[in-house]
């Protein structure tokens, strides 16, 4: 894509060469305002033309790339860090045969943990009774309140 973009510039600058040469001679008188009058050559108005329509646009298209190149690598960081953090396992998953969870209890979407406990009463290996336990996560971190509420 380089090529292309660098065989059109020359291009281009070859053209303004070729004007430059065949209009260099005649003057022409520009007035600006009622008492300011400038005689300047055809190539110079050309060129400050283009650069009037070209640089606004030009710098346009330099923001909105390094707005978009922000963009994409911010979401890169991202789904990277998203990606690099281990996600925690269900349940069911790790629930062991004593009814206990692989070092703490599941936290819930509202700051919650839930603790299961399961009894075998009778004695024949089958789980008679389930006992649920929900506690809010920052219970037991000394000087946090938590209105009975929430």
């Amino acid at each position: 894509m380089s090529i292309v973009r660098t065989i059109v510039w020359v291009l281009l600058l070859v053209a303004l060469l070729l004007f430059s040469f065949a209009n260099w001679d005649p003057t022409v008188t520009v007035r600006i305002w009622e008492g300011i009058v400038v005689d300047t050559k055809i190539p110079a108005i050309v060129i400050v033309s283009f650069l009037i329509g070209f640089v606004p646009m030009w710098l346009y298209h330099r923001a909105a790339m390094w707005r978009m190149r922000r963009k994409v690598a911010s979401l890169e960081n991202a789904a990277r860090t998203a990606a690099a953090t281990p996600v925690a396992t269900s349940h069911s998953d790790a629930t062991t045969t004593t009814g206990t969870t692989a070092g703490r209890a599941p936290v819930t979407s509202d700051e919650t943990e839930t603790a299961v406990t399961r009894s075998d009463v009778d004695g024949d290996g089958d789980t008679d009774t389930v006992h649920r336990e929900t506690r809010h996560r920052d219970d037991d971190v000394p000087g946090t309140y938590r209105s009975p509420g929430s």
